[in-house]
């Protein structure tokens, strides 16, 4: 409902709009850790580690389906956006966090629903397995058939190891 009149007080723009939940935000970013940001378009996932900043959030790094085809091999002709590239969009994102000195984080899936095994827990698997300490529970997890690719072809599950093992050597 829309506010109307002088003493009702409009709500933030991105709360009418349904784009940000604050209250789960603000319940994030009182822990003090980076945020593991995961977020689905209709083409590809991006995954990224953002730390809050009173002057507005900053991105430490990112990995999109984009960057699994330009530098860990994925094949261009694969979905970017399947469990099997989340999942490896994860464990790269991990991978990199890692390297410049983060071990730790939080999940952040926005307001995307959530329901086990879905894409968003596919990334989650891909961080937790590269190293990155997140809070979970081992329910919502996808099995490693799904991870692997084994529900959609024999390709793509050789494709899952050999980038793998590319974000493994590159970092």
């Amino acid at each position: 409902m829309m506010a109307k009149g002088r003493n009702q007080r409009l709500r933030f723009k991105r709360r009418r709009t349904a784009e940000t939940d604050y209250h789960r935000r603000s319940r994030m970013l009182r822990g003090g850790l980076p945020r593991a940001v995961v977020r689905l378009s209709n083409t590809q996932v991006t995954c990224q580690l953002v730390s809050y900043e009173n002057a507005g959030d900053k991105v430490i790094s990112t990995i999109t389906g984009k960057t699994l085809v330009d530098k860990h091999k994925w094949p261009g002709d694969a979905s970017r956006k399947s469990v099997p590239a989340c999942y490896l969009a994860g464990f790269a994102l991990a991978r990199e966090a890692i390297s410049i000195g983060h071990n730790e984080a939080i999940l952040d899936i926005g307001l995307a629903a959530s329901s086990r095994g879905n894409r968003a827990y596919s990334a989650l698997k891909g961080m937790v397995d590269a190293g990155l300490e997140i809070p979970h529970s081992e329910e919502v997890l996808p099995s490693d058939d799904r991870i692997n690719g084994e529900h959609i072809s024999d390709s793509i599950s050789k494709a899952v190891q050999v980038t793998k093992k590319s974000i493994e050597g590159g970092n």
